[in-house]
C-alpha cells in the first residue's frame, strides 16, 4: 500500500511517494507551481518523475497547499495584547497567514483595509467569558454591513457569541461559533478556533478558491504550515526534546517552536499573555522570491555586505532581484548570484528568529535589578530543523543556519547552541500529512529526511 503526498507551495509543487506497509520512502520530485493557471498542471509535471510501476498501488492521496498566498485571515479582537493576540495565535496555529489584526471597535478605514486585503476568513474575538459584550457585537454589526463575503469564525465572549452569530447570519457566506480564544484574563484556549478554521478551509475556502477539483483528485487536507507544524509536534514527541523549525520560502519565512519558553535566567519574571507551547510566526515580508523587495526594505542594503565577499553594484543586485521576483522558480546562475541568495537567506533566518523569540529588559525595583521577559525564552532549545527551498537546496545549509543564529542582540532570546538538522528530502510536509492517520510511516519519513548538520 502506497501514499502519494503533495504540497502545492508558492514556488514549487512537491510530490512524495511512500510505502505504508512496511513504511519506506520511494522517492520525491518537484515542478514549478502553476497557481496562475491550474494547480493540477504542476502536480502532473511533478509526478512525471515516477515510473508507472511506482505509481501503481496508491491507496492514500493527501495534499497541503500554500499556493496563491495560502490561507489568509483577518483577526479582530478587543485588547491588542490580549484577545487580539489570542486570535492571532489561533489563526497562526491553524496554518494561516494573518493579513490584518484589529483591536477595539472596527473603524471604516479598517473595514476598507480588510476588504482590500481579501482575506479568506475573519476570526472575530473579544471579551472574556463574563466580560465585555458590547465590542464584539458592534464589530459583528459592522462586518454584517460591510458586504464582506468571507466566512466568519466567532470565538469571543460566550454570552455574546449567539447574538453575534444572529447578526452575521445571511450577511456573510457562513458563520461558525466556537469556544472563546481567551475565556479568562491571561488564559489561552485556541484549539477550538483552530479546528473551526481548518474545517472551514476544507469545506468553504477551497471552494471559494476554485480548488474543488484539486481536493477531489489529491485530497487537499490542510494548509502547508499546519502540515509542517504537525511534523514538528511529532518530532518533539518522538525525541523528547524542545525543537524549532525554520522554514525559509519564496513568499514567507515561518518559524515554529515546540517549547514552553519559560524564563531560564535567574531573577527573571514573565510579562504579558502566556505563550503557547506550540507557536508559529509567519513573516510575509521575509521571502526569497515573492517577498524579496520587501525583505530588502526590512534589512536595508547596508545589512547585506557581511554575507557578500565582493563589491556588488546596485545595478547588479537589482537585475538579479528583478529576474528572480518575476520568475519564482528561477535559481542563481553563477557564484555571485549564489552569494546574493546566501545573504538573503541569512537575513530571513536572523530576522524571523528575532521576531519569533522573546526578549528581556532590565527593570529596577526597591529590591534591586530585575529581568523582565516578554515572549518565549528559546535559548536552550535542543534542536533546530531547517526546511524550505532556500535551505534544502543550498550548497552549505549548515553555515547559513549558523550565520542566521548569530545573535545581533544579546537581549533577544533566540537559540544559542542547538543541534542542527536539515529536511534534506524536502518531505517534512509529508510527515505532517501522515502523522494523524499513519504515525509509523510518518516517523519513518522523519528519520529519512532529517540530516544532521552538527552543532552551532
Amino acid at each position: 500500500m502506497k501514499a502519494l503526498l503533495i504540497d502545492f507551495g508558492s514556488t514549487f509543487t512537491k510530490a512524495t511517494l511512500a510505502d505504508l506497509e512496511p513504511p519506506g520512502l520511494i522517492g520525491t520530485f518537484r515542478a514549478p507551481t502553476t497557481a496562475d493557471t491550474d494547480l493540477m498542471d504542476g502536480f502532473h509535471r511533478a509526478i512525471e518523475g515516477f515510473s508507472p510501476e511506482q505509481l501503481d498501488g496508491i491507496a492514500v492521496k493527501r495534499a497541503s497547499s500554500s499556493a496563491a498566498g495560502g490561507l489568509k485571515i483577518a483577526a479582530v479582537g478587543l485588547v491588542p495584547q490580549l484577545t487580539v493576540k489570542a486570535a492571532r495565535e489561533a489563526a497562526l496555529g491553524a496554518g494561516a497567514r494573518v493579513v490584518a489584526a484589529c483591536a477595539y471597535t472596527l473603524t471604516e478605514d479598517e473595514i476598507r483595509k480588510i476588504k482590500d486585503l481579501k482575506p479568506d476568513l475573519l476570526l472575530l474575538a473579544g471579551g472574556t467569558d463574563g466580560g465585555d459584550k458590547r465590542t464584539i457585537l458592534e464589530n459583528a454589526a459592522r462586518i454584517a454591513e460591510s458586504e464582506l463575503s468571507a466566512p466568519v469564525v466567532v470565538a469571543g465572549n460566550k454570552a455574546a457569541a449567539p447574538q453575534a452569530e444572529a447578526i452575521l447570519k445571511d450577511k456573510v457566506s457562513r458563520v461558525v461559533v466556537t469556544g472563546n480564544v481567551m475565556p479568562d484574563i491571561n488564559v489561552l484556549a485556541v484549539e477550538p478556533a483552530r479546528r473551526a478554521i481548518r474545517e472551514l478551509y476544507l469545506q468553504e475556502i477551497t471552494k471559494a478558491k476554485g480548488w474543488e477539483h484539486v481536493q477531489k483528485q489529491v485530497g487537499l487536507a490542510m494548509p502547508t504550515p499546519l502540515a509542517v507544524m504537525k511534523a514538528g509536534e511529532l518530532c518533539g514527541k518522538v525525541r523528547g526534546e524542545e525543537i524549532m523549525i525554520v522554514d525559509v520560502g519564496g513568499a514567507t519565512t515561518d518559524i515554529h517552536s515546540f517549547a514552553d519558553g519559560a524564563p531560564k535566567r535567574s531573577g527573571c519574571i514573565l510579562k504579558g499573555l502566556p505563550e503557547p507551547f506550540i507557536k508559529r510566526t509567519v513573516e510575509g515580508d521575509l521571502g526569497m522570491r515573492v517577498s524579496l523587495r520587501s525583505l530588502l526594505e526590512v534589512i536595508s542594503a547596508k545589512g547585506l555586505p557581511a554575507e557578500i565577499p565582493f563589491a556588488a553594484s546596485d545595478g547588479e543586485m537589482a537585475a538579479f532581484i528583478d529576474r528572480v521576483s518575476s520568475d519564482r522558480g528561477s535559481l542563481a546562475r553563477n557564484e555571485r548570484e549564489k552569494h546574493f541568495d546566501r545573504a538573503f537567506a541569512v537575513a530571513c533566518i536572523r530576522e524571523a528568529l528575532r521576531r519569533h523569540a522573546g526578549t528581556v529588559t532590565e527593570a529596577y525595583t526597591p529590591e534591586g535589578k530585575l529581568w523582565v521577559q516578554s515572549g518565549k525564552d528559546l535559548t536552550e532549545v535542543e534542536m533546530l530543523i531547517a526546511t524550505g527551498g532556500a535551505l534544502v537546496f543550498a550548497d552549505d545549509p549548515g553555515s547559513l543556519l549558523k550565520a542566521g543564529l548569530r545573535p545581533d542582540d544579546p537581549l533577544s532570546l533566540t537559540p544559542r547552541r542547538p543541534r542542527l538538522a536539515l529536511d534534506h528530502q524536502y518531505t517534512l510536509y509529508a510527515v505532517g500529512l501522515l502523522a494523524d492517520l499513519y504515525p509509523e510511516a510518518a516517523e519513518m519519513l522523519l528519520k529519512e529526511t532529517l540530516l544532521s548538520l552538527g552543532e552551532v
